[in-house]
């Protein structure tokens, strides 16, 4: 018979690990008694739910901050090592999908991982997941600062300072906090809206650039001055560029048919944003062909593109489109991160007041006022030290990304052993498994080798210490309730 880990209260505030028979197809979670309503039931359709992922991917960031630095390595190839990243997310997507098909919890790929691998990995997957969101969200906090510092600058004269930007960041965290405390439909219907029109403004202006007569670049179809080395680099940013679409998952239970819903908001998430990276990025590197400035030197790549596709006026929409995108991101991290926190804390990890629900909204609204204060405290205080806004989003993205790959490694392992539990693993499913754990080691050694300068090569150090400080917290949890 199947089985699901489900957890009981033990003692005074202890849990005890159980497997417990399958009871349908969603994770049970364990019931609060102080005044704890629960998540709202079956609230978001599947637009809402594959908005959820696509904002955590921030698609409309891509193309000013990240297309320019995998230009810098692959050059003529760039659309390639966006395509062979498409490709590599899509494996992963098939392990992730292997839980969501068959099981729905607001633990996102915690609970995946336990399922698969037990209650220890389990949790150092969460852990590692929870740190991967609340970065994100620090990191397009500050992204989000920068572009409307522009704006505001351009259109309104204002100075641009740190009074400004502290100003910014704080009204962001507080727009976020409170969108994600009201209502999960909210948040996701404002996160597909905002994404949208970002996205749209680029897609408008892609389609105004090939109107101009230039499909065809034959360099970059036959990958001329392309090489393996420079397409290995390459690959380390291109997938960092899809981080976060596995997002959708944490909305379990407040899915509608969760588990049709999830698998596909997840899979096409990956395949259309992938298709509009590629897309995207032979366009850039076709459009500077003819320009002075090189694409990875290019100050704003948007609006030079603007400029040659003969759209200037679409420079400032533009630039607020990327701001939008950022807050949306934002927003879609810390619906994330707050879903992840309440089922740990279920479990034990986290304190049981971040399990609580409001009785209204049906939020886990004290994760979402912890998360949301957490994401904006670091961002704030490097600001506030001299550190500016997009290296602040350079340094807290990155360690984000260990995060995410380190939990879309544990999650790929996990899913053949689930089958295996299930007897329902077969060779199909093996290889593919093996071929996403492969895909995911590219990125994992390309930030570390060749070492990169400082104060990037500090920051694996700094996943590492709050990784520890993770399963330091796991491993004394188990100590205490087999005590």
């Amino acid at each position: 018979m199947s089985h699901i880990i489900e957890a009981k209260n033990w003692g005074r505030g202890r849990v005890c690990w159980h497997s417990l028979p399958r009871e349908g197809n969603i994770v049970s979670m364990p019931k609060n008694t102080d005044q704890n309503h629960g998540l709202k039931q079956g609230a978001l359709s599947f637009s809402e739910v594959f908005a959820q992922s696509v904002a955590n991917i921030a698609p409309s960031a891509t193309p000013a901050l990240i297309i320019p630095l995998v230009f810098a390595s692959a050059g003529n190839i760039t659309w390639l090592a966006y395509a062979v990243a498409t490709a590599a997310m899509l494996f992963v997507t098939a392990q992730i999908n292997t839980f969501a098909k068959r099981s729905a919890s607001p633990g996102a790929l915690y609970t995946f991982t336990t399922q698969g691998l037990g209650q220890q990995w389990g949790t150092l997957s969460g852990w590692a997941l929870f740190l991967a969101y609340i970065f994100t969200a620090s990191a397009t906090i500050a992204g989000f600062t920068n572009y409307a510092s522009v704006v505001l600058t351009a259109l309104f004269h204002l100075q641009s300072g740190i009074g400004l930007e502290l100003a910014l960041m704080i009204g962001c965290v507080v727009l976020c906090a409170a969108v994600a405390w009201k209502d999960v439909q909210l948040s996701t219907r404002a996160m597909l809206l905002l994404e949208f029109a970002a996205v749209s403004l680029i897609i408008v202006l892609v389609l105004f650039f090939f109107r101009s007569g230039k499909v065809v670049d034959l360099p970059q179809l036959q990958g001329t001055g392309g090489t393996f080395q420079g397409l290995r680099m390459a690959l380390v940013l291109a997938i960092f560029s899809f981080v976060g679409f596995e997002s959708a998952t944490a909305l379990g239970e407040e899915a509608k048919s969760p588990l049709q819903s999830i698998p596909k908001s997840v899979f096409f998430s990956v395949l259309t944003v992938g298709l509009f990276f590629t897309a995207v990025s032979y366009v850039l590197v076709l459009a500077f062909r003819s320009m002075a400035t090189p694409l990875d030197k290019s100050a704003s790549p948007l609006l030079d593109l603007a400029n040659v596709s003969g759209l200037p006026q679409l420079g400032i929409p533009l630039v607020v489109g990327a701001m939008i995108g950022q807050a949306a991101c934002g927003l879609a991290s810390i619906n994330a991160a707050s879903r992840v926190m309440y089922s740990m804390a279920k479990h034990g990890f986290f304190h049981s007041s971040t399990a609580r629900t409001h009785h209204t909204h049906a939020t886990p609204h004290i994760a979402v006022l912890v998360s949301a204060f957490v994401a904006g405290f670091m961002p704030i205080v490097l600001l506030a030290r001299g550190v500016g806004s997009m290296d602040i989003f350079g340094y807290l993205g990155t360690i984000a990304t260990f995060g995410f790959l380190l939990s879309y490694v544990l999650v790929s392992i996990a899913a053949p052993t689930y089958l295996k539990k299930r007897n329902e693993l077969r060779f199909k499913e093996i290889t593919t498994a093996v071929i996403a754990v492969l895909l995911l080691l590219i990125p994992i050694v390309g930030s570390i080798y060749p070492v990169p300068d400082a104060p990037y090569s500090y920051l694996p150090y700094i996943f590492l210490v709050l990784i520890a400080a993770g399963a330091l917290r796991s491993f004394w949890l188990k100590k205490t309730t087999s005590s």
